[in-house]
């Protein structure tokens, strides 16, 4: 199964290469897995946790998992971001499937850390570990409530039991979000689609539960391994071949290219890899090591994101700032976390601009519920816009700006996105 599950990964990877690329448009919700910045600076992400119960093979005194991930990142002064579920003790009736195979913690569900096992993982069963990772500095992103895809999965996980509808996966969320935000006083800003469902019933998609929620979606562009077990060795052989799996990709990386991990978000398993073993409790290690070496910082996926929000747009950009702000309230990056600042400005895409983002959010949804179809990313800020008279109901969203309403811009010359971000008064 191991070698299903590496054959996927690569055919998915071939597939994004060789396919027509989906186009971009500009989004409210926005996929980070990495920022430009001049500093060697990463994030690591630990999906699943917190988990009490031991590393395996268990060489740190019977301490749980995720006390051993947060020692090893105090030790380095690093911080991490540790995609939380809540409780995943509902998901019965179940049984567990072979060791080894993408079902083995359940067949219909995930279970975390493992079947049978639920109130030994989870932010609802583990206050001590969830009051540790955030008095200790370390973000929280929501990685459901119950960790039950959005959507149906195709190919490894296709038998799991899915999402069916918007109002379930944002109920998941929103049930998370408020046990952090009651309990701990933590207000999340970020999730990630369990077992990376993107697609929901109904034409809608993560980016729509994202919207609902005010999120950012948390992706990764470097896996910091761990997930595909070794199937063959003794014990330590195994343990050190996983090590070895861990940290070998990301020194040959660095040996090439000392600043080629610049901004990129690190994925990390926070639980069992597939054959109920640990190597994240040793690997991680070995990496922040060669992290230091090459002097690079580890911050949680929020400061990167302060740091720089933009894909393809630095602090070197004149007007940067302005950027940053505007995006904190307005629709001006894509859903890949890029400005494309000389692309021709569309009419949806001033409508981003301009429309607030609850009317234009909840107009779409609203209008794919009406009609049962897909609607245009802009139609919502398109409709409130037109409504207000500052638009056309006959304009193309996708059509090329033509001319700007004189009460929200300074003159400009020429109608590229930078041009109109920077004469823009709102």
């Amino acid at each position: 199964m191991s070698l299903i599950v590496k054959a996927g990964k690569t055919g998915k990877q071939v597939l994004y290469r060789i396919l027509p690329q989906e186009k971009r448009y500009v989004s409210y919700t926005r996929r980070v897995e990495r920022v430009k910045t001049p500093e060697r600076v990463v994030a690591m992400t630990f999906e699943g946790g917190p988990m009490d119960l031991p590393a395996v093979p268990d060489k740190f005194n019977g301490r749980s998992l995720t006390d051993v991930l947060l020692d090893t990142l105090g030790e380095y002064g690093a911080q991490g971001t540790f995609l939380v579920v809540g409780d995943t003790g509902e998901n019965y009736p179940d049984v567990p499937g072979r060791p080894g195979q993408a079902g083995w913690s359940g067949v219909r569900y995930s279970h975390c850390p493992d079947i049978n096992q639920d109130e030994r993982g989870g932010a609802a069963n583990n206050p001590r570990l969830m009051s540790r990772i955030l008095q200790e500095g370390h973000q929280a992103a929501n990685y459901g409530y119950r960790h039950i895809p959005f959507g149906k999965r195709a190919f490894v996980y296709g038998k799991r039991e899915h999402g069916k509808s918007l109002e379930e996966a944002v109920a998941d969320q929103t049930r998370l979000h408020t046990l952090l935000k009651k309990t701990y006083g933590y207000e999340m800003t970020m999730g990630t689609p369990p077992w990376g469902a993107d697609r929901i019933d109904g034409c809608f998609t993560a980016g729509d539960v994202y919207d609902q929620m005010g999120y950012l979606y948390l992706a990764s562009s470097f896996d910091g391994g761990g997930r595909v077990p070794v199937s063959r060795g003794g014990v330590e052989t195994i343990r050190q071949a996983e090590i070895t799996a861990m940290t070998a990709p990301m020194e040959k990386l660095l040996a090439a290219d000392p600043d080629a991990l610049r901004g990129q978000i690190i994925r990390h398993q926070g639980g069992y890899n597939m054959a109920r073993r640990t190597p994240v409790a040793f690997g991680l290690k070995n990496q922040l090591e060669l992290l230091r070496k090459y002097g690079y910082r580890v911050v949680t996926a929020r400061q990167l994101v302060a740091e720089c929000p933009f894909s393809d747009v630095g602090p070197e950009e004149p007007g940067f700032e302005k950027l940053v702000r505007l995006q904190k309230t307005r629709g001006i990056v894509c859903s890949d976390n890029c400005l494309r600042l000389d692309a021709p400005m569309t009419w949806g895409e001033l409508a981003m601009l301009l429309a607030p983002r609850r009317e234009a959010v909840n107009r779409r949804i609203q209008r794919i519920r009406e009609t049962g179809k897909p609607q245009h990313p802009h139609w919502g800020a398109m409709d409130w816009c037109a409504e207000q008279g500052i638009l056309k109901y006959a304009m193309e969203p996708d059509e090329t700006v033509k001319g700007l309403p004189r009460e929200f811009f300074d003159p400009v010359q020429g109608l590229t996105r930078r041009q109109i971000y920077e004469a823009f008064r709102g």
